[in-house]
Order: C-alpha cells, then structure tokens, then sequence
C-alpha cells in the first residue's frame, strides 16, 4: 500500500521575496457564490498570475485564493500587495 506525502510549502517571508519571472500555480478559492469560477491555473512567469488574479478573477475568489512560486505560497492579500508594488513588471489596467 503506497502512502501519500505531504510536501512541505513555504510561508513568505517577505511578499518582497518573489521571482516575478519564475513558473507559477493559481489556487481560486472555491467559493460557490461565483457565477463563474475560475479553476487551477499555471502561467509562465509569476507576473501573468497576479496580473490575472486582480484583474481578471473575480473579487470574492481572490479572498481564499493562493499563488505558488517556487514552493512559497501567497495568499489573496499579499497577491494584491504584489500586484501594488513599484516593481512589478507588467503594465495595469487603468483604473475606472
């Protein structure tokens, strides 16, 4: 009988400590209220992710949502903090 392992993720230490460029897995909430959830996605580059989870997931999904970069996990708000930050690489949409 084979046993399944838990793989060990990291905590950020710091939302600063993240590799805009490295391959990256988002984890939508699974709030049912959502008329159209958003499933597991991966992206290239860390970058496209956030970018996607603020701009194009809904709100509410965003609230239990993870994204995994390198095995470190960040949850809805520090992707937000990331998406905010002075040296994120990718352009925004304008605000309404």
């Amino acid at each position: 009988m084979a046993t399944a392992t838990l793989q060990a993720v990291r905590a950020p230490q710091h939302p600063r400590e993240i590799d805009f460029k490295a391959p990256a897995e988002l984890f939508p909430s699974r709030n049912r209220k959502v008329r159209r959830p958003v499933n597991y996605r991966r992206f290239g580059n860390a970058a496209e992710a956030v970018r996607f989870a603020i701009e194009q997931m809904p709100s509410a999904q965003l609230l239990g949502a993870y994204l995994e970069v390198d095995e470190v996990r960040y949850t809805g708000e520090e992707i937000r903090q990331l998406y905010e930050r002075t040296d994120f690489p990718l352009p925004r949409a304008k605000a309404a």
